[in-house]
Formats: C-alpha cells, sequence, structure tokens
C-alpha cells in the first residue's frame, strides 16, 4: 500500500482526495466515478462477486440468482472495459503505468498495456465529467450558482413546469421509434428537468437529488415484495392488484403517523389518491380504470364492456340538448378508453397512431388533388371520398412492395 501511495504521489495523485482500485475485467460490474482517480489492475479474471448476487423472487423459487455481468446503467454497449474508459473520460485524457514507464491516453491505451501493468487514470474536471450520475447534478448546481445563469437563477418549480410537460411528451413522441440515439437525448433533457427539480428543494434545505433516488428505489423494492420479499404474484394482473393494495396500506400508515397530507379533492375516492389532474384526458381516465380494476371492479371479460359501449351510444344519439350531449360522449369516451386497458392497448398511443395515419393519408388526398389540377374546397362529398379510397390504396400497394422487398407480407 505504501509503494501504491508513493507512486500516486509522484504522478500527481493525492490519496487523501480518493482512489478507487479496480482490476481491469472488474470494471464493467463497478460503479466507478472519474471524478475520482482510478488504479486500473491487470485482469483478476475472478469473474462476478457471488456476493453481489440477488437472491431469486419469491414467485419464482426455481430460478438462479441474479447476479448481472456488467453494471445495469453503463450495459449498453458490450463488455468491454476499454470501450468503457472511453465513454466516461475525454480522448486525451492522460493514463500513467505506475511502473514509471511512458504515458498514454484514454484513446491510445491498447488491451496489450492494460493487462501487462497497473496504471492511473486521473480524477476529471467536475466539468468534463459528463458521464457520470453526478455530473449533471454539479453542472445544474453550477448554473444557479453566483456567476451562473441569470435565465437558470431566475427559475423556480412553478416557472419550470411547462418545460417538464414539453420533455415529456418529446419523450414520448421518441419513443414511436423505439431505442435509438435521439431517444437518449429526449431522456437526458427529461433527466434534466428532474434534477433542476431537485436542486431548487437542495438549496431550499427540503431534499436533495440523493434524496430522490433513495425515495424512489425504496418505494419500489417495498411494493415489489413478489421478487424482493416471499410473497407471491405469478401474473401481470396479480401484480398491479397487490401494488394497489400495498399503496392503500402506505397510505393508511402515513396517516396513522400523522404525516402531513396533500390537500385533497373532496370528490375523489382514496383509491385515487395522487393521481394527477394535469395528465392528458385519455391517459387520466385509464389510470382510474386501472386502479378501479386493482382493486376488484371490472368486468371479467371483454363482452361486458362492448355492451357498455352500445348502451352509452344509444344513449349519445338519444341526447336533446347539447350538455347531455357532451355528458354522453364523455361516457363512451371513458367506456372506449376501458376497452383498450382490456385489450392491452394504451389509449394515447392509438388515437396518436390514428391521427398520423389520418394526417398522412389526407397528404396524400392534397397530392392526388393537385395531380388533377382541382381546389378540395371544389369537390364535393363523394369526389373526396374517392380521392380518400385512392390515397388508401396506394398506401397498401406500397406496403405490399415493402413487405415484397423484406420477405414479409401485409398484415394490415
Amino acid at each position: 500500500m505504501d509503494g501504491l501511495f508513493h507512486a500516486l504521489g509522484r504522478l500527481g495523485a493525492d490519496p487523501q482526495d480518493g482512489v478507487t482500485v479496480i482490476a481491469l475485467d472488474a470494471l464493467v460490474r463497478a460503479p466507478v466515478d472519474p471524478a475520482i482517480a482510478l488504479v486500473l489492475l491487470p485482469p483478476s479474471g475472478r469473474g462476478p462477486d457471488p456476493a453481489d448476487a440477488e437472491p431469486p423472487a419469491a414467485a419464482e423459487p426455481d430460478a438462479p440468482a441474479w447476479l448481472p455481468d456488467l453494471l445495469p446503467g453503463r450495459h449498453g454497449h458490450g463488455a468491454d472495459p476499454l470501450a468503457l474508459l472511453r465513454r466516461l473520460y475525454p480522448p486525451d485524457h492522460p493514463v500513467h503505468p505506475l511502473d514509471g514507464g511512458p504515458a498514454t491516453t484514454i484513446v491510445a491505451l491498447t488491451a496489450e498495456e492494460a493487462a501487462a501493468r497497473a496504471h492511473l487514470v486521473p480524477r476529471l474536471s467536475a466539468r468534463l465529467n459528463a458521464a457520470s450520475p453526478y455530473g449533471l447534478a454539479w453542472l445544474v448546481a453550477r448554473l444557479r450558482a453566483p456567476g451562473g445563469c441569470p435565465w437558470d437563477r431566475e427559475q423556480d418549480h412553478r416557472t419550470l413546469r411547462p418545460f417538464l410537460l414539453e420533455e415529456a411528451y418529446e419523450v414520448y413522441d421518441a419513443l414511436e421509434d423505439g431505442s435509438t440515439p435521439d431517444l437518449a437525448e429526449e431522456l437526458g433533457d427529461l433527466l434534466l428537468q428532474v434534477v433542476l427539480h431537485a436542486q431548487h428543494a437542495a438549496e431550499a434545505g427540503v431534499f436533495d437529488l440523493a434524496d430522490v433516488q433513495a425515495a424512489v428505489m425504496t418505494k419500489i423494492v417495498r411494493r415489489h415484495p413478489h421478487v424482493f420479499a416471499d410473497a407471491e404474484a405469478r401474473t401481470a394482473s396479480e401484480v398491479v392488484a397487490s401494488w394497489e393494495r400495498i399503496k392503500e396500506a402506505e397510505r393508511a400508515a402515513a396517516a396513522a403517523a400523522g404525516a402531513p397530507a396533500r390537500p385533497r379533492d373532496p370528490a375523489m375516492p382514496a383509491a385515487f389518491a395522487g393521481l394527477s389532474r394535469s395528465l392528458p384526458a385519455l391517459a387520466y381516465a385509464d389510470e382510474m380504470q386501472e386502479r378501479a380494476a386493482g382493486l376488484g371492479y371490472d368486468w371479467p371479460d371483454l363482452d361486458g364492456v362492448i355492451d357498455k359501449i352500445a348502451e352509452e351510444a344509444t344513449e349519445l344519439l338519444e341526447a336533446e340538448t347539447p350538455d347531455h350531449r357532451a355528458e354522453e360522449f364523455g361516457d363512451l369516451l371513458f367506456v372506449i378508453v376501458n376497452l383498450g386497458r382490456k385489450l392491452g392497448i394504451d389509449p394515447e398511443a392509438a388515437l396518436r397512431a390514428a391521427s398520423r395515419k389520418f394526417a398522412g393519408r389526407f397528404a396524400r388526398v392534397e397530392r392526388l388533388a393537385a395531380e388533377r389540377q382541382v381546389e378540395l374546397r371544389a369537390l364535393g362529398l363523394d369526389a373526396l371520398d374517392e380521392l380518400w379510397h385512392e390515397a388508401k390504396a396506394e398506401e397498401a400497394a406500397e406496403r405490399s412492395a415493402a413487405g415484397a422487398v423484406t420477405g414479409e407480407g401485409s398484415t394490415r
């Protein structure tokens, strides 16, 4: 150890500032932070530490213990430790052999060199520590500090609310294309909003990002006793029912402990407590019905929902005043959302997809009308409908051609 400290001092690294000592092959399994000096030892060849194994869930007692080979959160690019270093550090960041050999850089370090001897990777400054979970929190605090950004210094929880919604919707839109670099960027923008609000609370001495992380992890572990305790839940519906029971017990325990409760809407039942009225209407209805179903209030099959849709449609047609029609139309939408829930369909995503399809087909109608040198406004309903069906046939032909190219048949 004295020899290590001497080598670190010779290279300008003060052990009192912290140092992580780890074997190269263990790097991909450890939560190393580039803000702390890193000593890389040659590979140990030991593999994952069995002490880190998570015992099997009670609901699956025969499952093997879960022992991730890679650190969750840094496991999306494979198990190459040198590739991980290049993600965490700038390419020109220095790397010093502890035995006094010539220095190299992160981008130039080879697997042979890393395996042959121990190396020091000096710590990164906070500003360059971009890939660390602490980097973004430092950045936000710096923007808010004296001499930071005037705009950021003027914001508070309320003024930031529109940006939270905007970023959440941009993530929602990006999810349409699955896992893409664009989605990573949008998730980062949304994460920035979380860190901003945590920073404001930290400045007020109420909580900080560590409290946010601890609260959600503790809560999720508590609400999954079928994974982390001895409860059983073998189906998704059993999990939902267990989740709602646990939440109700949490609310009761908080009330018994005298915890201050949020101001409660007298028209909102306890089962729906905490349900945000700012949610989009479809998502609001879907979550409300999900909670009711978790407590057992649900149709046993689809037939009951279909019958209710027919009933609500009839009542809508029989309504005689604008207010009554609006009420019945809302009832019909509410039941249609329930049908989507029972079919496992996200109503918000389904309606957005239908709207996109309508817009795309209408764009074809506009093009077809322009090719015929006619104004849409001058066409009657029958002529417009003819263009609509022509546009629909175009779409089908394009799908069929695309399916032939990829070897897949059209399913629509």
